[in-house]
């Protein structure tokens, strides 16, 4: 699905240039949950707006598809954006004055299917009862609790029927319950087939993937497949630690 060979990518400021990547090479199979990791500024964010078609590398190749991205138009990468890759991000971005199922309904304006507003309506509404939210349908963000916000941004990213889903730090803002509920619904997405990239800082959250790749310094510095800890084990067990500790507080 994804074929990256030796990109690049340098920022130039003046004669001062920083070479956020410096040869990243790597294969992305249909069906993966990946997790990239690195300390700041190993290039992580970089490379996963490279994949996210928002930025292009200095050099090298990304094929998606088999298609060269290098070669697409900004119409091409508009549209590749809203159909193919769904986006979800550690600051949730959601529009403050909207309801949820709104956030929601936004991609589907800027798609080429031409929906009927029934058809958005319906679409939005499977989205959020993917992620267990179909009854905070009409709740704005300021009415949702951190994990609900970010389940809504899922569901954004859910409603236009992406081949992959990039997830930037989707946990970051959350916490420990939370982190796990979410890497449930990404760990059920990924068996009924989509394809993840997640960026993470954490490695307990990273043992949810399939895959680990390190990076460092622009450099992919290990590669490596993961046996994925169940995220419904994970819950389990935080409900038996939590019961011990109210049990021993009491």
């Amino acid at each position: 699905m994804i074929s990256l060979k030796d990109i690049t990518k340098s920022y130039r400021s003046g004669s001062l240039s920083v070479d956020a990547l410096r040869g990243i090479t790597m294969e992305i199979e249909e069906g993966e949950f990946t997790t990239i990791m690195g300390s700041s500024g190993s290039g992580k964010s970089t490379l996963m707006n490279i994949l996210g078609c928002l930025d292009k590398p200095t050099e090298g190749s990304y094929l998606l598809n088999g298609e060269d991205v290098s070669k697409f138009k900004k119409e091409k990468l508009s549209q590749v954006r809203n159909r193919m890759i769904g986006f979800v991000f550690q600051n949730f971005h959601l529009l403050p004055r909207t309801t949820a199922l709104e956030n929601v309904e936004l991609p589907l304006l800027y798609t080429e299917e031409k929906l009927s507003w029934k058809e958005i309506h319906k679409r939005a509404g499977e989205a959020l009862d993917i992620v267990g939210l179909g009854d905070r349908k009409k709740h704005s963000p300021n009415e949702l609790s951190g994990g609900q916000m970010q389940r809504v941004a899922i569901a954004r990213a859910l409603v236009t029927r992406p081949s992959v889903l990039l997830a930037d730090e989707p946990t970051g803002n959350l916490d420990s319950r939370t982190s796990l509920e979410i890497m449930d619904i990404f760990q059920r997405l990924n068996r009924e087939g989509l394809t993840i990239l997640m960026v993470s800082h954490e490695p307990d959250i990273a043992r949810f993937s399939k895959r680990i790749t390190i990076l460092r310094d622009g450099l992919i510095i290990s590669d490596k497949p993961n046996t994925p800890r169940s995220s419904a084990d994970a819950i389990a067990q935080w409900k038996d630690e939590a019961e011990i500790m109210s049990e021993e507080t009491a």
